[in-house]
C-alpha cells in the first residue's frame, strides 16, 4: 500500500495491480494469487481463502481507495476472470468517482464483454504476435465490441500502429517501459498510457516530450 502511495507522490497519474477474488468474493490486490500459510509455508490460492484468512499485507480494493483516495487512474489485470463485476461493484460503493478512471484488463475479450456499459474502460491486453487476424482487423473488432483500449508490450508498438488504433478511436497502452529512452519513444509515437516501475522516469519523460 505504501508503494502505491509513493508512486502517486512521485508524480504517477495512475496505479496498476493484479486483482483476485477471495473465496468469499472480496477483490484483493496481489501479483501471484498465492500466499504462504502455516509454519511450513505451504502455498494456498487466494481463491481458496476467505478475506479474513489472508495476510494483512494483501489489501482489498476498498482499502486501496481508502488509503490512496480517488485522484488517479487505476489499471487492474483481472487475474480471476470472475473479478470484473465485483471490482465495478466495490468501486461504485467505495469510490464512485473512480468508475470512469478504472481500466479493466484481460487477454480474453469474452471476459470483458459483460462489463460494458458500466463506466469502466475495458482493455484488451495481448501481444502483437498473438493477433492472428492482423492489427487493423483487431482494432475494428475492438471498436465494434465496445472495448476501449489495446495494451501491448512496448516492443510491439510503432507510430503506425498507434495511429491505427486512434483511427478507430481506441486507446493505445504500452507496458514494461522501464528505461528513459523507451518511455520517450513511446510518448513521442503517441501512446496514451505507459506502464513502468519508475514513476520519476515517467514524469521526466513526459516533461521532456
Amino acid at each position: 500500500m505504501e508503494s502505491f502511495a509513493l508512486g502517486l507522490r512521485l508524480g504517477a497519474t495512475g496505479l496498476e495491480s493484479d486483482v483476485w477474488l477471495t473465496a468469499d468474493g472480496v477483490p484483493v490486490l496481489d501479483h501471484d494469487g498465492q500466499v504462504k500459510v502455516g509454519r511450513l509455508g505451504r502455498q494456498r490460492r487466494i481463491a481458496e481463502m476467505r478475506r479474513d484468512e489472508l495476510p494483512s499485507y494483501i489489501p482489498t480494493l476498498a482499502e486501496l481507495y481508502e488509503h490512496c483516495g480517488d485522484d488517479y487512474h487505476l489499471s487492474l489485470d483481472l487475474k480471476d476472470p470472475a473479478s470484473g463485476q465485483p471490482v465495478i461493484d466495490v468501486t461504485a460503493e467505495a469510490a464512485p468517482q473512480m468508475i470512469t478512471k478504472l481500466w479493466l484488463c484481460s487477454p480474453t475479450i469474452d471476459v470483458l464483454l459483460p462489463l460494458r456499459g458500466q463506466g469502466a474502460k475495458l482493455v484488451d491486453s495481448t501481444r502483437l504476435r498473438l493477433i492472428k487476424e492482423g492489427p487493423e482487423r483487431r482494432a475494428a473488432d475492438l471498436y465494434q465490441a465496445g472495448i476501449d483500449c489495446l495494451n501491448m508490450h512496448h516492443t510491439d508498438w510503432n507510430g503506425g500502429l498507434v495511429a491505427l488504433l486512434h483511427r478507430f478511436n481506441r486507446y493505445a497502452f504500452g507496458w514494461d517501459m522501464q528505461e528513459p529512452r523507451i518511455l520517450t519513444a513511446g510518448l513521442r509515437m503517441g501512446l496514451d498510457g505507459v506502464y513502468s516501475d519508475w514513476p520519476e522516469r515517467m514524469v521526466e519523460a513526459q516533461r521532456a516530450d
